[in-house]
């Protein structure tokens, strides 16, 4: 099972496989305070990409479809889906964007690919 959560969300009991999804360290967020499992920046949109979108909602499916393909061709990507498999999974990000953001769009490649 895979959920997303903004690293700045109380952290939800129970034992999960807690993943940083996001290129850039969260402002003013200490490891201590999300206690991750991995930060796997790697996994994330290329700074061209992301700067790209903005979270503009008009660019949202055009976003994901070059994500999707960014993550076809990351070497990062494998590593993720075995974690997955085994795993309850979350993905964490920091955007304030909660509903067309790279941590949704990766939940949803994720799932298509299991």
């Amino acid at each position: 099972m895979i959920t997303i959560s903004r690293v700045y969300n109380e952290i939800t009991p129970g034992k999960r496989y807690r993943i940083l999804v996001d290129r850039l360290w969260p402002r003013g967020v200490t490891k201590e305070r999300l206690k991750l499992d991995r930060w796997m920046k790697e996994i994330s949109p290329t700074d061209e990409l992301r700067k790209w979108y903005s979270h503009d909602p008009s660019k949202w499916n055009e976003f994901r479809t070059r994500y999707f393909a960014e993550l076809d061709k990351n070497p990062v990507t494998p590593e993720l889906l075995k974690i997955c498999r085994k795993s309850d999974v979350v993905f964490l990000y920091s955007t304030k964007v909660e509903d067309i953001n790279n941590a949704v769009a990766l939940k949803q490649y994720v799932e298509e690919h299991l």
